[in-house]
């Protein structure tokens, strides 16, 4: 069995490399209108530079899996601004995309909390594909849209879970199919466990993200055994490994919140079920310290016996 980590957005360590820098509707319209276009250039070209300075530490250190930062594009989906953020970085995009082609890199974008399909609310949905539109035009940009994911939640239960999974099947069939085909769905920690999750996956033929920190937070029994195998068959018909999420409990008072690092105590009990598994999978890092506590941890697990470490990022077990 072979796994491989990656991490979120930043790599902590690399001087003023955030990908993130943004600007606010309330700053933007305060600028002179003939400043404002540019100063959304200004941004954006600051986060596609470091975010390529990061897929050049990912690939110095054999990082293969990355998450992308949603915030790439400053104000791309307020509905008063609507920019046009391809053309101007053309080139940008297209670099990006030629690292993770020639370094075979497993990317993916993670849209925010709002970006949900449970909505009675049309202007909920509609904003919500709008949003899915966004983050699969730099995919797009990159040539990395038969590759990259992007990865959402059910979304919320408005007091009857019934009607919000009937309502998220009918609210889907508006995301064009070219994006939906690019599309994962996570368990979260409060409304839909990874049962619910997983059966809404079968149905629509979408592959399952397990989240275990989500997973722990919000279970009805523990019989993660007896679905896992369940839920890596949801990525049969993509041409790539399962992919997990991995966070550890900041407290037992803030148990939902991520910690810095990684407890390998606290994701063993997962381990040791997917090892029974005997299949490949890749696990993104949601802690706050990012590749440093991917690194952490890889190192950690690689000190069990039986388990060998083939790269940087990368055991065999």
């Amino acid at each position: 069995m072979k796994i491989r980590f990656g991490y979120v957005a930043n790599a902590l360590g690399l001087w003023d490399a955030s990908p993130s820098k943004t600007l606010t509707y309330a700053r933007y319209t305060a600028l002179p209108k003939e400043e404002r276009l540019d100063k959304l250039k200004v941004i954006t070209i600051q986060n596609l530079q470091h975010t390529k300075r990061i897929l050049f530490y990912n690939i110095a250190h054999e990082i293969e899996l990355y998450r992308f930062s949603s915030s790439l594009v400053p104000l791309a989906t307020h509905p008063d601004v609507m920019w046009d953020f391809i053309t101007p970085f053309r080139k940008e995009w297209e670099e990006i995309g030629h690292l993770i082609r020639q370094f075979n890199l497993r990317v993916s974008f993670h849209p925010n909390q709002f970006t949900l399909f449970t909505s009675p609310r049309d202007e909920v949905t509609m904003n919500a594909v709008k949003d899915m539109e966004y983050h699969f035009k730099m995919l797009h940009a990159m040539n990395a849209h038969e590759t990259g994911l992007i990865n959402i939640h059910i979304g919320g239960a408005y007091g009857d879970k019934t009607k919000s999974l009937s309502q998220f099947h009918h609210n889907l069939k508006k995301l064009p199919h070219e994006i939906k085909k690019r599309m994962t769905l996570e368990n979260d920690d409060k409304t839909y466990d990874a049962l619910e999750t997983l059966i809404t996956c079968e149905k629509e033929n979408i592959p399952m993200v397990l989240d275990y920190h989500h997973y722990m937070a919000n279970k009805i029994d523990n019989e993660l055994p007896l679905y896992l195998d369940r839920i890596f068959k949801t990525w049969d018909s993509f041409n790539t490994v399962p992919k997990v999420h991995i966070s550890s409990p900041k407290s037992d008072q803030a148990f939902r919140s991520h910690a810095d690092f990684v407890s390998l105590d606290f994701v063993r009990p997962f381990l040791m079920v997917a090892k029974e598994l005997n299949q490949d999978f890749d696990i993104m890092i949601e802690a706050k310290q990012k590749n440093l506590a991917m690194q952490q941890l890889v190192t950690e697990i690689a000190a069990i016996r039986g388990v060998k470490r083939i790269s940087s990022s990368t055991i065999e077990w």
